[in-house]
């Protein structure tokens, strides 16, 4: 896929945010790689490579150098220069990796390997920062970073080969049940998860449709037909209309709120081919 003139003035937009935060690809000096939201580093990444830009250009191929800079060697990220290393940002970074095409690099293996052996015991990862102080609902892992997890391992060799994974894919779907907020983070499924949300951000009803029909574990499971439904029950004409974003994006034209997006129903189209592929 290669950038289309239509989405050219957004690529352009983006490229107009570059040295927001001091420095260059949408960092800070001291490489904060998720600072500034919408225009992060990661999340550039991740509108580009939606917007068709390929991975082999110079631009995104010094970001992904970048990323890995902040690699370690126990396969964690540190996108921070301070503070503790979370689960949220390793999976955060190895999926924007994951998504350059660089899921076989020895450094990212060593990443999968460290999230493996880091799982939580109900099958998600889950950090340990209780900013909304603890309660039971703090006992669960943190579904985005889960969801988020699995996204990159989407691109692995461990996809639909480890229990590990199927493990982590029923802790998303039982949430389904639950639907309270959960975790640390108190990620919840009500109004907002419920509002499709494009490009993928936070935890919404379409994120979670898409990775999830990446996993022969959820595909059949009566709670993913359920949320797949409810997706289908909010499009219009066959196409997928973004019922929100976040404010910054709004001049952006693959994405804007209360109207359809290509881009965004191409991604409903790869689910649907999910499924095909496995009856």
């Amino acid at each position: 896929m290669t950038i289309r003139k239509q989405y050219q003035a957004d690529v352009d937009a983006l490229l107009s945010h570059r040295y927001d935060h001091g420095a260059d690809y949408w960092t800070t000096p001291d490489k904060r790689l998720i600072k500034g939201s919408p225009f992060s580093t990661l999340e550039c990444v991740h509108y580009l490579i939606e917007l068709g830009m390929p991975p082999a250009e110079p631009l995104l191929k010094e970001c992904a150098d970048l990323i890995f800079s902040t690699w370690r060697s126990d396969g964690r990220f540190k996108l921070y220069p301070s503070g503790g290393i979370y689960p949220c940002h390793t999976v955060h970074a190895a999926d924007a990796l994951c998504h350059m095409g660089l899921a076989s690099d020895k450094r990212l293996q060593k990443t999968f390997q460290h999230l493996l052996e880091t799982q939580f015991g109900d099958g998600g990862w889950r950090c340990n920062k209780f900013t909304f102080g603890r309660g039971p609902e703090t006992a669960y892992s943190n579904p985005l970073p889960t969801l988020v997890a699995l996204s990159a391992f989407r691109f692995s060799d461990y996809l639909n080969k480890s229990p590990e994974l199927d493990k982590a894919v029923a802790f998303l779907l039982d949430h389904w049940t639950i639907r309270k907020p959960i975790g640390p983070c108190h990620y919840g499924i009500g109004t907002l998860f419920m509002q499709v949300e494009y490009p993928f951000r936070n935890y919404n009803l379409f994120m979670y449709v898409y990775i999830l029909s990446f996993y022969k574990r959820a595909k059949r499971d009566p709670r993913f037909l359920e949320a797949l439904s409810a997706l289908e029950s909010k499009m219009k004409d066959d196409k997928i209309v973004i019922e929100r974003n976040v404010p910054k994006l709004a001049q952006f034209s693959f994405c804007k709120k209360g109207e359809p997006s290509e881009l965004a129903t191409r991604r409903y189209h790869e689910i649907l081919s999910n499924l095909t592929d496995e009856a």
